[in-house]
């Protein structure tokens, strides 16, 4: 506190060492950055965790996660599906400025472009991604060594990602076979686990620098296989639905892989712990993009596990992966950095991927470009006044994917659904389900909301590829099925007109 006494000359003098002491005291230290560590499980949804209230996934590392730092309930992905929003994340654009916007698994960023990775490698950080890629195959111009990662270790494709016995994973564009796999759903290597172990060897050899360990997992998408010895089943020893034969395998295998995901986490802090690097490193648990409604039924329309439905109250999100409402966008978000983000917060500020890599060069103290369309929010994670300054905040946030478009302002989402259709417009702190639209009551709010859409659209320019024929990202998407007898499956014969 400056005295109020002092001439103000001198209090103006004082003000801005003043200020860096409070950050030196909170968010960095002297002498190192934070190491960060972002987990981001794939299509994990919001209501498939068990402190959500979910009946069946038992999750209770997350659950403790969640007591021990801070939780988001208005966290949204910048895409609807899987290589749109990993592009937009890491390039802090949203999907009316980004390079990637179509989810063919091979749209490539470009070259040069500014990445979280880079931006942190400049700091000094050591920079390590594990799990699905998703912005640009092998001899692309969006491969993750040419971003600013020293190593990534995993799939590039995501069609490669759907198996977990393929015959070979990536590591900086070179294949690394896995013994014993030739693609499909039976194998002898489990890749989860091998990506998890040079994840967890990746912080162990960098324990003595800033690192950023960037986990972008595969579980539970995919295949749905796991194991029969793993650590996971534990959790359902005993769980009267495990042993219905009734109910299908995949739909068990999906529950212990979320499970799974758990002890992941679990891994994960309990090795900073062990190194002593917990109080200097901050952790993000998250999904990809919201929840799909797998395992349907009669009596269970919205999927087995319920994953855009609350479980206390029923109340649902509309849509699911793939789509623009809310059930394709929200996903869970939850931060822990012992000593500096205060437990047991629940948040409700509004924000989406884009606003991940201003949070993490805000979090190292490194430069972010100036084009950025994301916000950082680390004065909601740290608290104002540990951070320093105010939480901004968007006017408003703008998806397009496909035929669709969406633009969020406060409580307020405008959605066209498909070319030429009527837009609709919903007041979410009423109508969360998105089932009436009010588009008619407020047609001067819409119709600004339209005129930002318009404003922030730009014609996409994806990267390219140096290999016209595309040979080996080609043989990483057949590498899904690889030499496994079973193959895909046959495809059903179109119906005669």
């Amino acid at each position: 506190m400056i005295p109020s006494f002092l001439p103000s000359s001198l209090r103006r003098f004082l003000i801005l060492p003043a200020f860096l002491l409070t950050l030196a005291g909170s968010a960095f230290s002297a002498d190192r950055p934070p190491n960060i560590v972002y987990i981001m499980a794939d299509e994990l949804a919001y209501y498939e965790l068990s402190h959500m209230g979910n009946p069946y996934i038992k999750t209770p590392r997350i659950d403790q996660m969640a007591k021990e730092g801070i939780r988001f309930t208005q966290a949204l992905a910048a895409s609807p599906v899987c290589a749109p929003l990993r592009g937009q994340m890491m390039t802090g654009k949203h999907s009316g400025h980004a390079s990637v916007r179509a989810n063919d698994g091979g749209t490539p960023l470009r070259a040069g472009e500014a990445t979280i990775a880079s931006a942190l490698k400049s700091k000094g950080y050591a920079t390590g991604g594990f799990g699905k890629w998703g912005a640009g195959g092998r001899d692309s111009s969006g491969v993750p060594e040419k971003h600013g990662f020293d190593v990534f270790f995993g799939y590039y494709d995501q069609v490669h990602a759907h198996s977990y016995y393929p015959p070979y994973l990536i590591r900086n564009s070179e294949e690394v076979p896995l013994k014993g796999n030739k693609g499909g759903r039976h194998g002898e290597t489990y890749a989860h686990t091998e990506i998890i172990k040079e994840g967890l060897d990746f912080i162990r050899e960098n324990k003595d620098q800033p690192f950023f360990c960037y986990l972008p997992i595969t579980p539970p998408h995919g295949m749905w296989d796991i194991p029969k010895d793993n650590p996971a089943w534990r959790h359902y020893e005993g769980a009267p639905w495990i042993k219905d034969n009734s109910i299908d395998q995949d739909i068990k295998n999906y529950a212990a892989m979320v499970s799974m995901v758990d002890d992941n986490l679990g891994q994960v802090l309990d090795l900073l712990a062990e190194l002593k690097l917990d109080d200097n490193t901050i952790v993000f648990f998250t999904g990809d993009n919201g929840g799909q409604d797998y395992f349907k039924s009669k009596e269970r329309p919205r999927g087995f596990f319920g994953p855009n439905v609350n479980p206390r109250t029923g109340v649902e999100f509309r849509g699911s992966k793939g789509n623009l409402y809310e059930g394709g966008l929200r996903i869970p978000f939850l931060v822990q950095w012992p000593g500096k983000i205060k437990g047991g917060q629940v948040s409700d500020l509004l924000f989406n991927q884009i606003d991940v890599f201003p949070t993490l060069t805000d979090i190292a103290g490194a430069k972010a470009p100036d084009d950025l369309d994301g916000l950082s929010i680390l004065p909601t994670l740290l608290g104002e006044q540990d951070a320093g300054k105010k939480q901004q905040q968007h006017d408003m946030l703008y998806w397009e994917y496909r035929n669709q478009v969406a633009v969020r302002k406060n409580n307020w989402k405008a959605i066209q659904p498909k070319s030429n259709a009527p837009w609709e417009l919903y007041d979410l702190s009423k109508d969360i389900s998105e089932t009436n639209s009010v588009a008619d009551q407020h047609p001067e709010l819409l119709k600004e909301m339209q005129a930002f859409a318009k404003r922030e659209h730009t014609p996409v320019k994806p990267g390219v590829y140096y290999d016209k024929e595309r040979k080996r990202h080609e043989a990483d998407r057949k590498a899904k099925w690889g030499t496994s007898r079973e193959g895909p499956p046959p495809r059903k014969p179109k119906k005669k007109k």
